[in-house]
């Protein structure tokens, strides 16, 4: 598609103004005023609504197609929690709104919908207590690991090191280093696909404050020993945390705090369905155990004797403030909508099919691709491209070809642990027919990667843009074409 300068033509106007009969000012020095004509293209009104509409329609999003974009939870957002969020009396609220004034309550029910949802979260996880600071997963992370830290010192223990699954998600090994840790990786067993917990139990020592544990993992898998890890864990006086952003494949099926996990953190803005994509925005409430309950940021909602709610701050262990004010207020009003539409059944229910859709598109698929870890999966799995690389095709080519046929690419290159890696996630809300078509392209391309694969190489041949050399875009930029 043309940029909007290449359709430019000299002398077009879209807004024509009578000249000014009166004095303008203030008048604008001299020595500050441009000489030179300001670089606009020049086009109608028309030819402006219509170009920045055509690039509009370019967009890919939820709504528009599927998005089995793995470890991101990609699913449709309910349009009722988006008119929640919008009701003036949350949407119009401004955070330095006193709590009490002159017995008026102005912001009581923002507080309510704080309070009421922290529990929520609590009866989902099984954790103590909540804060929902967090403006995004690894800010939770990082929250999370904040808070181990807080508590280590206080009990005066002299640890430096937090192991970390080599399946885990990216971020992990950013948390625990920003918190002031060293981290070792902890292998994968190769038969598995789960966090090899012999070689954990040879690699923990005293110097350990934390296990960071992704459940399921990034492969899809659910360890069934995540009760023995934390054993081994509270053995050496080293915490649990737990990354919950695959929490929407074990709703109502596993809680975290129940197998002895002692902090974790969850994604709203993807197990409970807020806008989720282009950089945000997110939220990763954290939550936390009994003897962890004493650092969590401030404030914190506290429901008083005559059931109204106010911001508290004394607490003299917490680890302080972690965002301003309290969090993605509307993303929490959003989650909190969500679970209060679904309900306990709902939200098993969420898991269930989010279990079942990925099952089902990986039995469909995994005669053509090399699956791994050939076993039940949870809400998302991990294919691998390796056959299609003996002639030529890699993961890259495949998740080109899904562009001309439709479909946003999943998640490819990750995990590390897979060579020529994609990472599927069908979600929840798909129907059969959506899953069939994706999986009836990924067979064709498995297929053409036999009989022509230099089509696939080509790929996308239907956008504006086919394959910049990439390389070149982050080594080689042009700074004088910018310029120009």
């Amino acid at each position: 598609m043309a940029v909007i300068f290449d359709k430019s033509v000299p002398g077009r106007k879209g807004v024509a103004l009578p000249t000014c009969d009166v004095p303008c000012e203030p008048h604008i020095p001299d020595a500050y005023q441009r000489k030179t004509k300001l670089p606009l293209a020049e086009l109608s009104e028309l030819d402006v609504v219509r170009h920045f509409t055509g690039l509009s329609r370019l967009n890919f999003g939820v709504d528009t197609g599927f998005y089995p974009l793995g470890s991101c939870t990609m699913k449709y957002n309910p349009k009722i929690t988006e008119v929640i969020a919008g009701l003036d009396g949350f949407a119009n609220l401004h955070p330095f709104l006193p709590q009490l004034r002159h017995g008026g309550m102005l912001v009581q029910g923002a507080l309510q919908v704080m309070h009421e949802f922290e529990r929520v979260l609590c009866e989902v996880s099984g954790m103590s207590a909540f804060t929902l600071h967090p403006m995004a997963g690894a800010h939770g992370e990082l929250a999370g690991m904040m808070l181990i830290a807080a508590y280590h010192r206080d009990k005066g223990n002299d640890k430096n090191e937090v192991l970390i699954p080599d399946e885990a998600h990216g971020t992990n090994p950013s948390s625990a280093a920003i918190a002031g840790y060293k981290t070792r990786s902890v292998p994968t067993n190769s038969e598995t696909g789960m966090l090899d917990v012999e070689a954990l139990a040879g690699m923990i020592t005293d110097e350990t404050a934390a296990i960071m544990l992704t459940n399921p993992n990034t492969l899809g898998i659910f360890n069934s020993d995540v009760a023995k890890v934390a054993e081994i864990a509270h053995q050496h006086d080293a915490l649990v945390y737990y990354d919950g952003a695959n929490l929407n494949a074990v709703l109502g099926k596993f809680r975290p705090g129940d197998a002895g996990i002692d902090v974790m953190h969850i994604n709203l803005h993807k197990t409970f369905a807020t806008p989720h994509g282009g950089g945000g925005p997110g939220s990763g409430p954290v939550g936390v155990q009994k003897h962890l309950e004493p650092y969590l940021p401030i404030s914190r909602v506290e429901k008083r004797k005559d059931s109204t709610y106010s911001l508290e701050y004394n607490y003299p262990k917490t680890i302080g403030y972690i965002a301003p004010f309290y969090g993605n207020f509307l993303i929490l009003l959003r989650a909190y909508a969500y679970t209060m539409l679904l309900g306990g059944k709902g939200l098993t229910e969420v898991s269930e099919n989010a279990v079942l859709n990925a099952n089902y598109v990986m039995h469909r698929l995994k005669d053509v691709y090399d699956l791994p870890y050939d076993q039940p999966c949870m809400h998302e799995f991990v294919l691998s491209a390796r056959r299609q690389t003996a002639n030529g095709v890699h993961a890259l080519d495949v998740a080109k070809a899904l562009i001309d046929r439709g479909f946003h690419p999943p998640t490819v290159y990750f995990p590390l642990i897979v060579k020529e890696a994609m990472m599927i996630e069908p979600t929840e809300c798909e129907s059969r027919e959506t899953l069939d078509a994706f999986a009836d392209a990924m067979r064709e391309i498995a297929a053409l990667a036999e009989t022509a694969p230099e089509s696939l190489q080509a790929a996308p041949v239907s956008t504006s843009v086919s394959r910049p050399d990439e390389l070149k875009a982050a080594k080689a930029m042009d700074f004088a074409a910018a310029q120009d």
